[in-house]
């Protein structure tokens, strides 16, 4: 009998522990943590943390992985003539070691980038198409040579690599995807502008002054070339399929508003870029041997993304061309527009929305007259000094804005690495599907800029002592696409913080097929912020360090 009883304690305990086990088992667990922050991580691995049952209290991020809401088509930056000017200054080892930085799977590992059809304002030089012959409607003299004809050392002292242009970097960085396992480049193609014969101003752009009455223009697609200019998009498809380059996206124009003359461009309204793509690029498009190629809409910045989504979305007969919507930051820098996400996709949910272009703009530039603190307005110690990045140092073209109608307070002093990441975070949790950074390289000055349009960028090499600089910039946007890959989805995130400025803390998060929840925290304060992940009914303390962004892996 008191053999019995024993067995039956044992036993009794034995299920116990068994139980206790299992239940141990069921808690979640931090699959991996990583850090960016003013301190100096960078993508640092910290260390995990266990869940436990119940609600969080207090600071929470609370992630319903049940809800899941739009796929990720990834993050990335561009590559542009005047990147590949910078590097071709380089050695090749050199350079290599930058493009695997970029497009590496140990570096960034961007899945997604932009580049431009013909000139832009970060082309060397400047005003050039891949048909300039007048008249050429048949598209004869059509040549991606300008972007592949390399860079002259006796025109361009210092170049080392004379053969390296837009199409070998576009070449290199798809080379270097050939190898991963996780081989996805998808490109995003904008023209600034038809040739110029094909518009209504007999140059490329007219900049504004007192003879036009500071109205400068980028002219206008007159209406017997829209057919031509259509097959001219469809052509440089045609072409960089020759070179082996496959476009995943085009837009039409870059920026259709204008930019007052300042650099090469068109303009569009919704109601004649509707037009051209209803009767000729659509269906151009889709009778070519490049039907799949998406068509992207408008190109500029978020505040008019409504009007331009209802213009020609809200047609039927055009939408069924269009994958979605591309968008730049440019209207502010802090506001993210996020109520015009959630009507804009209430409206179209079936359609993309895509962030195509945001940098620092205006680096650099001496603030003009009027100005009351010029010390501050004129950034400078940008160049490996990762101070300048995390504080707010920046300004932008709104800044000194004098005319009617902007809005100064939406242009104050900035700090450079919250405009980007807080402008992902609440992109992503409000329908946003892919962000791309403008200028993946540029040199220590913000350029080369045939308009003198300088910018930051997320690497900066100084040409002349051939030190290469990655940016805090650079770090957060690698730990966002590391982290967020295409094929995941954002899933539903909400945020309770009382007692917190709301600006103090940003979060979204995203899943991929296996079950892999990447939670993003940015932290925009001076101190560390304690808070609880909470996921199906458990929750995790963490903290978010001072001015950090930090990315918390969960697997489901």
């Amino acid at each position: 009998m008191k053999k019995t009883l024993i067995f039956c304690l044992l036993f009794s305990i034995i299920i116990s522990v068994m139980q206790s086990c299992k239940s141990d088992r069921a808690l979640l667990t931090t699959g991996k943590i990583l850090l960016t922050s003013e301190s100096g991580d960078k993508i640092a691995e910290k260390s995990n943390v266990r869940f436990a049952r119940g609600d969080a209290e207090g600071t929470a991020i609370i992630i319903d992985p049940g809800q899941i809401r739009q796929t990720m088509d990834g993050i990335g930056s561009s590559v542009t003539e005047s990147s590949a000017f910078v590097l071709a200054r380089l050695e090749p080892s050199q350079r290599a070691e930058v493009m695997e930085a970029l497009f590496g799977e140990e570096g960034a590992n961007f899945p997604i980038t932009r580049t431009h059809i013909g000139a832009c304002d970060f082309s060397v030089e400047g005003k050039y198409s891949y048909a300039d012959k007048p008249g050429d409607t048949d598209l004869e003299s059509f040549s991606l040579e300008p972007d592949k004809a390399g860079f002259s050392p006796a025109k361009y002292p210092g170049i080392i690599d004379e053969t390296y242009d837009l199409l070998p970097m576009i070449k290199e960085a798809l080379q270097i995807k050939s190898r991963q396992k996780d081989s996805i480049l998808q490109i995003v193609a904008s023209a600034w502008t038809a040739p110029a014969w094909m518009k209504d101003i007999e140059d490329w752009y007219v900049p504004g002054s007192a003879e036009n009455n500071y109205q400068g223009t980028g002219g206008t697609l007159k209406k017997e070339y829209k057919e031509t200019y259509a097959r001219y998009l469809i052509r440089y498809l045609e072409a960089c399929r020759k070179e082996g380059i496959e476009i995943w996206a085009i837009t039409p124009v870059n920026e259709p508003h204008g930019n007052n003359g300042q650099w090469e461009s068109m303009n569009f309204t919704p109601e004649t870029q509707n037009d051209f793509i209803k009767k000729y690029l659509g269906p151009g498009l889709k009778g070519s041997d490049h039907p799949n190629v998406k068509i992207l809409i408008y190109d500029q910045n978020r505040d008019g993304l409504e009007r331009w989504a209802d213009g020609i979305l809200g047609d039927p007969e055009t939408a069924q061309y269009v994958y979605g919507t591309a968008v730049h930051w440019y209207e502010s820098t802090f506001r993210v527009y996020e109520d015009v996400f959630e009507r804009v996709h209430e409206k179209y949910p079936n359609h993309a929305i895509l962030h195509t272009e945001g940098c620092i703009d205006d680096l650099g530039k001496p603030a003009p007259a009027g100005i009351t603190d010029p010390e501050k307005f004129k950034e400078e110690n940008w160049f490996n000094n990762d101070s300048f990045w995390w504080n707010p140092n920046a300004t932008d073209w709104g800044y000194s804005a004098t005319w009617e109608g902007i809005k100064q307070e939406d242009h104050p002093i900035y700090t450079p690495v919250h405009r980007y990441a807080r402008n992902i975070i609440v992109s992503i949790d409000h329908w946003m599907r892919g962000w791309i950074d403008w200028n993946a390289v540029l040199d220590h000055n913000g350029g080369p800029n045939h308009a003198g349009n300088y910018c930051g960028a997320p690497v900066m090499i100084n040409t002349e002592t051939k030190e290469v600089y990655y940016t805090p910039v650079y770090y957060i946007l690698a730990q966002f696409s590391r982290t967020i890959r295409p094929g995941d989805r954002a899933v539903a995130t909400r945020k309770k913080a009382e007692g917190l400025d709301p600006d103090a803390l940003h979060a979204c998060a995203t899943i991929n097929d296996d079950g892999m929840l990447a939670v993003q925290l940015l932290n925009t304060t001076k101190k560390e912020i304690p808070l609880s992940l909470q996921v199906k009914g458990q929750h995790a303390v963490i903290t978010s360090p001072a001015n950090s962004l930090m990315t918390v892996q969960i697997q489901l």
